[in-house]
């Protein structure tokens, strides 16, 4: 069977009986809507090899995680490490000699938003990928407080992804004729970073699909005040071409001949 999930907003299938690896405020375990907290001596190992694909060489991780010191040493830590989600009833990494790995049963949230993505960016979304609910960018945040180099690395490569699966979003709403979604999809892409140019130029279109210059134009307005303000930058040329004073329309001939009688007067005069 499938349960619906929400992550950061976004719709996720799970099928039911799996468990769901959260590093988004996290890292913690869901069991069944439960949650399951992590012995402090293993979140790291069990954060690193979710966020590396969920498979990793254990020398690696041990090198990584544990710096100082001989190898051996680093080993050590990492089997207690292991040892210790296993005492907590968290049995959700599989270890041999050479590989740790998450178990078939285990879901990442960081990987359904990944997954989520990348159908959007490819062109491949299904109608459920498009309900774009009610979006916290601070929701979003992987491991919050953590300041490793592989973390940084890791929230950066993972915020960019689902920057590009929220315009993809927007422009594949409006596509489908959806222009009041495809707003809603651009303002929280804006939302998650006020600075991106690619963000406010899907909003920009959004409003414009919608019929709604004047919002399109309030927008730009808004960005170009913010891009000097914070960056002392003025908006890219494709922005500035997106609300250009629309032209005046040209009266019909009917409009042109249809003149007051004293005009008429003075052009015969």
């Amino acid at each position: 069977m499938i349960a619906l999930h929400t992550v950061a907003g976004i719709p996720y299938e799970v099928g039911t009986g799996r468990d769901m690896l959260c590093m988004l405020g996290g890292p913690y375990v869901l069991r069944a809507g439960r949650r399951c907290n992590i012995p402090e001596g293993s979140k790291r190992l069990l954060a690193f090899v979710a966020l590396h694909g969920g498979r990793v060489d254990r020398r690696v991780a041990a090198g990584t995680l544990w710096p100082d010191g001989a190898d051996e040493r680093a080993a050590g830590n990492l089997r207690s490490a292991l040892w210790r989600l296993k005492g907590a009833g968290i049995d959700v990494l599989e270890a041999d000699n050479l590989v740790l790995r998450l178990r078939p049963h285990v879901v990442s949230d960081v990987h359904a938003l990944c997954d989520w993505a990348a159908r959007l960016v490819e062109r491949r979304a299904t109608p459920e990928d498009l309900r774009i609910l009610s979006w916290d960018p601070e929701a979003a945040d992987i491991l919050p407080g953590w300041y490793d180099d592989w973390v940084i690395c890791e929230r950066e490569r993972i915020r960019q992804r689902l920057l590009h699966g929220l315009e993809a979003a927007s422009r594949e709403l409006v596509a489908r004729g959806q222009p009041g979604d495809a707003v809603e999809a651009a303002m929280n892409a804006v939302r998650f970073e006020p600075l991106r140019e690619s963000a406010q130029q899907v909003l920009i279109e959004a409003h414009l699909a919608e019929g709604n210059y004047v919002e399109a134009l309030r927008a730009f307005r808004s960005y170009e005040a913010l891009a000097q303000q914070e960056l002392g930058i003025a908006p890219g040329p494709s922005l500035i071409a997106l609300v250009q004073p629309r032209p005046a329309q040209p009266a019909t001939l009917a409009e042109f001949l249809d003149v007051r009688p004293a005009d008429r007067g003075l052009v015969h005069r």
